[in-house]
């Protein structure tokens, strides 16, 4: 592990090698699901992987060999895989051994779409050091440091002739991430000077979001790269990671501008925000790209680490819980290139709602619409699963985020092991076993989410603690060898009003959706990596009758076992009752889901109990909802 290094602020929180943390429970099914679904195959079949240009063959050799290596290499880690860890050699033996003479990595070629560089594109070896630096804390292999060493004396001496350009440009950030890594382990000065020049070339995302161009939907013809929803994704770190060189105090107070300015113009109930490629307003009918889902996670483990804030790890949680897995198929052998949080059909529709998307962008597929998140969506549940835990420094344990896991650490020359049993987040229970091989004192730090009202904490013999909110709880004591703990984190019913005053319900992390009666047709490829429409057999467009002031009133909430696939309409852990109205002028509007009404509203139609899932649980769904005006609702002593 690194130590603290001059010239950058020290971490809050330090992220762990991935063979420190291991998965568990329901998180380890959902990694084993995505190793036997696209990402554990792509490289078998996938010409963008499997022929790529980054091992030599003739296909693209720009983005997405790296994209799939940056998400694969912590699957195969976190999941201990001897058969994927040999991919992952395979991959970074024959990128080492191929560097070029004069230090550049990979492909030097144009762009996947034949554009001509003015240089060598740095972009694409910008995510290729992610993916070494993840391999080199896991395995210690030593060609990794002189290699990076290398290729940045390069791109150093490239960047003084020709500054970044197109997309390196606005992911400046991610170049910078790997240059700190790298000065943390090597004390080089010129990487400082590497990173300053970087930043100093890179798009001014501090400056941006202080003045915000992007206020609406941004037509086909109107967009630039700031509008871009993944480099927004991306630049939600931006001022963070810049932060550690520079210690100015307005770095850090703009990564909460950024994600609040995103949430007041484009901002979706599942913590994202809207962009069917560029930014796209608030309506829950505009798509989000599954790449944008997958940067603005680990933007967000980058600065859980960097700031060690926990209203990010919060973020977090919400987006990973929602947003990640609603965008696959529940086997994870399709995924869709647009999710919407009002998703009522997905087809091939010539007339979209999306203003520079295609035809194809909300089907469940292998390549729906364009191939960048075919390679790219590797990285969400493994790097999520990698951030659970982090190092406090001067020793001690951190649990940023909750899902069932184990941690290993050495600290005060001592091995510790912290397991956490849970089924979180479809309960409110986390049991902490801490083992040590001695008596030893440390801190364990648990976030306490600000969501949640009357936390507890409970260690075996004593008696329950009360917690505030909305902060990391400090444990300092001394752990004699096996300790229990056992945090609760009761999970109110809130109700969010949202775009044309529609209410979205959320519990915890957890956004709850309609659950949508469904039928898949195959409208191409071959299985298993087919593609899909999906087309709802059940209605859709209602109204709810909420007591917004005590929604528990107006929700019936049943739990049932955490399966195989948690994330599926059958498998949902988790279902709610509510009554509506159906609203038949609530209809289809270019292929999706017309903006809901404005609320509140009245109907004649005749109440009905709807069943209410979480959000990634569904495939289709309504998580923005119009209400009755007559609100006052106690559903369990209605009789329908």
């Amino acid at each position: 592990m690194p130590t603290p290094t001059p010239g950058l602020m020290p971490l809050a929180l330090q992220p762990l090698p991935l063979t420190n943390i291991r998965p568990r429970g329901w998180l380890a099914r959902q990694l084993r699901l995505q190793a036997d679904g696209l990402s554990g195959h792509l490289d078998e079949f996938w010409p963008d992987v499997a022929e790529s240009g980054w091992i030599g063959g003739a296909a693209e050799g720009w983005e997405r060999g790296p994209y799939w290596l940056d998400g694969f290499v912590p699957l195969a880690f976190l999941l201990d895989d001897p058969r994927l860890q040999a991919k992952v050699r395979h991959w970074l033996d024959y990128i080492l051994a191929h560097q070029r003479e004069d230090g550049w990595l990979g492909p030097v070629q144009s762009d996947s779409q034949g554009v001509q560089y003015p240089a060598y594109d740095p972009w694409p070896a910008f995510v290729a050091l992610k993916a070494m630096a993840q391999y080199c804390d896991a395995t210690g292999d030593r060609r990794v440091l002189p290699a990076m060493q290398r290729f940045l004396r390069r791109l150093a001496a490239q960047l003084a002739e020709v500054p970044l350009f197109l997309w390196g440009q606005y992911r400046w950030a991610d170049l910078v991430l790997s240059v700190h890594w790298l000065y943390e382990r090597s004390g080089e000065p010129w990487l400082l000077d590497l990173a300053a020049t970087a930043h100093e070339q890179g798009f001014d995302w501090r400056g941006h979001s202080a003045d915000f161009p992007w206020r609406e939907r941004v037509p086909a013809d109107g967009w630039d790269f700031s509008s871009h929803v993944v480099n927004n994704a991306m630049a939600i770190k931006a001022s963070g990671v810049w932060w550690r060189q520079s210690g100015d105090d307005g770095d850090r107070a703009a990564v909460r501008q950024i994600i609040e300015t995103l949430d007041a113009y484009h901002g979706q109930a599942t913590g994202v925000f809207s962009g069917d490629e560029h930014l796209a307003g608030r309506s829950p009918s505009q798509g989000t790209e599954l790449c944008a889902v997958v940067e603005y996670l680990f933007s967000l483990e980058v600065l859980a680490a960097t700031l060690g804030d926990p209203a990010l790890a919060d973020r977090l949680e919400r987006i990973a819980y929602n947003a990640l897995p609603a965008t696959f198929s529940p086997d994870m052998w399709a995924h869709q290139y647009d999710q919407q949080a009002n998703q009522v059909v997905c087809c091939v529709a010539e007339d979209h709602v999306y203003a520079t998307n295609g035809p194809w962008s909300n089907v469940f597929g292998l390549e729906p619409n364009y191939g960048c998140c075919t390679a790219n969506l590797s990285q969400g549940w493994p790097k999520f699963a990698a951030s659970l835990w982090m190092a406090v420094p001067g020793g001690g344990l951190a649990a940023v985020a909750y899902a069932p896991s184990e941690v290993t650490a050495e600290i005060g020359g001592a091995r510790v092991q912290v397991a956490c049993e849970t089924e979180y987040p479809f309960d409110d229970t986390l049991r902490f076993v801490v083992r040590t091989g001695r008596p030893l004192r440390f801190p364990l730090l648990l976030r306490v989410p600000e969501w949640t009202e009357g936390a507890t904490l409970e260690a075996t013999g004593e008696g329950p603690q009360a917690l505030a909110a909305g902060r990391f709880h400090r444990v300092e004591r001394l752990w004699p060898g096996e300790t229990e703990l056992t945090l609760r984190l009761p999970m109110p019913l809130r109700v969010t009003r949202r775009y044309h005053n529609a209410a979205t319900i959320a519990r915890g992390p957890l956004v709850y959706a309609l659950k949508i009666g469904e039928e898949w047709r195959q409208i191409g490829g071959d299985l298993p990596h087919a593609d899909w429409a999906v087309y709802p057999t059940t209605p859709w467009n209602y109204a709810l009758e909420l007591d917004e002031a005590h929604p528990e009133r107006s929700l019936r909430l049943a739990r049932r076992p955490v399966g195989e696939r948690p994330f599926s309409p059958e498998g949902a852990p988790l279902v709610a009752t509510v009554r509506g109205r159906r609203l038949p002028a609530w209809t289809l509007e270019h292929n999706a889901a017309a903006p809901p009404p404005a609320s509140p509203l009245q109907s004649s139609e005749p109440p009905e109990e709807l069943t209410l899932i979480p959000y990634g649980c569904t495939n289709l769904r309504v998580t923005e909802f119009p209400v009755l005006g007559s609100a006052e609702v106690d559903l369990a002593a209605t009789t329908l």
